[in-house]
């Protein structure tokens, strides 16, 4: 995802893969110890955490990440404890989007900011497995032909649009069966949004919470589209080749095979985030 800017983003559960329980064993995929002492923490007995400054809605709550309330917060306290570190354990620090996507030494053991995983990021940094794949949603705006509606079966009829070339366009062909209107970009379908000139513009949703709060007069989100499976995947950014990659992406891994990262998934990003899942 791009480097976002005031309210952003985000909601439905990190694509599942093949995973195996940090709970079951000590050891790591690559067979190192994911035992707590054993691991090389940037302050030993310590997890050192980092997010953005200031972080915000619904990822931090307030932007007090130390509270663990709001999606990225609770994902992070869901972490370490499956690394074996305890609320008090954990060290908040603060970083630019920026500043943590280039190569060098990092004042943190992982950060989240919603990093997408790419190909280029991942030459000069690590990333766990993914906590999170970005869904499509749709953006409208108060008292629009679509607010209130709740099933994609409702959305019959209504003027939907997206950017040339984006999954957006394809859910609505594909996910919704109606035709939608095409823009050069997401900026040229904001303005149509404004004017009212469509009911609802498809995003993804980290965009849609952005263009919803802050964009569209009166906006809102009627709803995310299911998941496909596919879309920008988040993962926890490390320093590259630290030695606590394997061992974090084991965590993840756990978080999302027992559950509790559905369950996190469900409460900030859907439920309290006023972004439900359409039927």
């Amino acid at each position: 995802m791009k480097k976002r800017l005031g309210i952003i983003a985000v909601a439905l559960l990190a694509t599942s893969i093949a995973l195996t329980g940090c709970g079951a064993t000590n050891k790591s995929a690559s067979g190192a110890s994911c035992a707590k002492g054993d691991l090389a923490t940037v302050t030993s007995g310590k997890l050192t955490i980092a997010t953005g400054e200031p972080a915000y809605y619904p990822w931090i709550i307030d932007n007090k990440p130390e509270t663990g309330n709001g999606f990225e917060g609770a994902v992070a306290y869901a972490v370490a404890k499956q690394l074996g570190f305890e609320s008090t354990d954990v060290v908040w620090v603060r970083t630019t989007f920026d500043g943590a996507v280039t190569p060098g030494k990092k004042t943190f053991d992982f950060n989240l900011q919603q990093f997408s995983i790419t190909a280029d990021r991942s030459k000069v940094v690590d990333f766990s497995s993914p906590y999170y794949t970005a869904p499509q949603a749709i953006v409208s705006f108060k008292g629009s032909k679509i607010d209130g509606k709740t099933t994609i079966a409702d959305l019959k009829g209504a003027k939907l649009g997206a950017a040339v070339g984006t999954t957006s366009l394809d859910a609505i062909e594909k996910q919704i069966g109606s035709k939608p209107q095409v823009f050069n970009d997401n900026a040229a379908g904001v303005s149509a949004l404004k004017n009212k000139q469509i009911d609802g513009l498809v995003v993804d949703l980290p965009t849609a919470f952005y263009l919803s709060g802050v964009e569209v007069p009166n906006g809102l989100i009627v709803g995310q589209l299911p998941s496909t499976g596919t879309g920008d995947q988040f993962g926890l950014l490390l320093a590259k080749d630290n030695s606590l990659t394997a061992c974090v992406s084991k965590a993840v891994d756990a978080i999302t095979a027992d559950g509790s990262l559905a369950k996190i998934t469900d409460k900030w990003l859907a439920t309290d985030a006023g972004a439900p899942v359409l039927k």
